[in-house]
């Protein structure tokens, strides 16, 4: 473990975190034996040296050695180091929240990979004491979906980024839960799926997601990865659910990596097909089409849990 003083200290995806840059999203930690032994560290540095060592390598995202570096235009320059240490290096006028949604996002899967945790980009919830992913592309509705699981009482378990890890002992995969926020489109506030009630912040300057705080209805605690529903939009006129054989299970782990293009630059090809083909073969996968029109998101949270329901009484 790494030993730090005069840092905050947090908890997010089973890490401690000691970080020299304010993280209002994420839990503080108060208990003294973590905030001395930390997994991971944050501090603020000087772009100029970063710049220099990125030209070099005449790209914007570049494996140096033990270090993996990448830019972020008029945001910040981030280094992860060993896996333990990250550096952030905001650019001059950056907007601070834009900073720290890409140090959270982008900068914290490639970490995770860096750790042997497979990040998904996707939500996943909390039901019937396991944790289900739900995938897809940009725009399939991933966070809608699970913020209305969450309105029916069920807990956020991820948003984003979920981190996923084989058990040791060959069982069931494990997620680490995130954090308690949401980011959502206005058109799912407005629906009135938030979690908590409140005049909600842009996640950062120039977008239309917003930061939506879940700390009531939060999976604090790691949790059982039970199965992953893609989600596809169809051309048909109901809502089909389609049980996926192992190799398309594999398939969605490879394609619903967070930010798989970068795979090949951290040099991790070889641990991301094998760490993928170990959660697919232990999950449950779903392909979930829905009609473009003429469906509610309540219709397919009863759909999803329907589906879960009959496969754990067909065992």
């Amino acid at each position: 473990m790494i030993s730090v003083v005069q840092q905050t200290v947090y908890m997010a995806f089973g890490l401690r975190i000691s970080s020299e840059i304010p993280l209002p999203e994420l839990p503080v930690s108060v208990d003294v034996e973590e905030c001395a032994n930390v997994d991971i560290v944050i501090e603020t540095g000087v772009p100029d040296r970063l710049w220099v060592q990125l030209k070099s390598a005449g790209s914007n995202f570049a494996r140096i050695d033990n270090r993996f570096l990448f830019l972020i235009p008029e945001t910040a320059f981030y280094c992860i180091e060993d896996g333990r240490k990250i550096t952030v290096s905001p650019l001059a006028g950056a907007d601070p929240e834009k900073v720290r949604e890409y140090l959270l996002g982008p900068c914290m899967g490639a970490l995770l990979m860096i750790r042997n945790t497979l990040p998904l980009h996707g939500s996943a919830v909390e039901i019937d004491g396991k944790a289900y992913a739900f995938l897809g592309d940009s725009g399939a509705g991933k966070s809608t979906l699970a913020a209305a699981f969450v309105s029916e009482g069920h807990r956020l378990v991820s948003d984003d980024v979920i981190a996923v890890t084989l058990a040791d002992d060959g069982g069931m995969p494990v997620v680490a839960p995130s954090y308690p926020q949401q980011k959502l489109w206005r058109e799912c506030l407005d629906l009135g799926m938030s979690m908590e009630r409140g005049n909600y912040r842009p996640v950062y300057r120039k977008t239309a997601k917003y930061a939506v705080p879940a700390a009531i209805r939060f999976c604090d605690d790691p949790i059982p990865f039970a199965g992953a529903f893609e989600l596809v939009k169809s051309q048909a006129e109901a809502v089909s659910v389609r049980p996926l054989p192992n190799l398309e299970r594999l398939g969605v782990m490879l394609l619903h990596t967070y930010r798989n293009q970068r795979i090949r630059r951290l040099g991790l090809e070889q641990w991301h097909f094998k760490a993928s083909a170990g959660i697919a073969k232990q999950m449950k996968g779903y392909q979930l089409n829905r009609p473009l029109e003429g469906f509610t998101v309540n219709r397919l949270v009863s759909e999803i849990i329907q589906t879960i329901r009959e496969g754990e009484e067909a065992k």
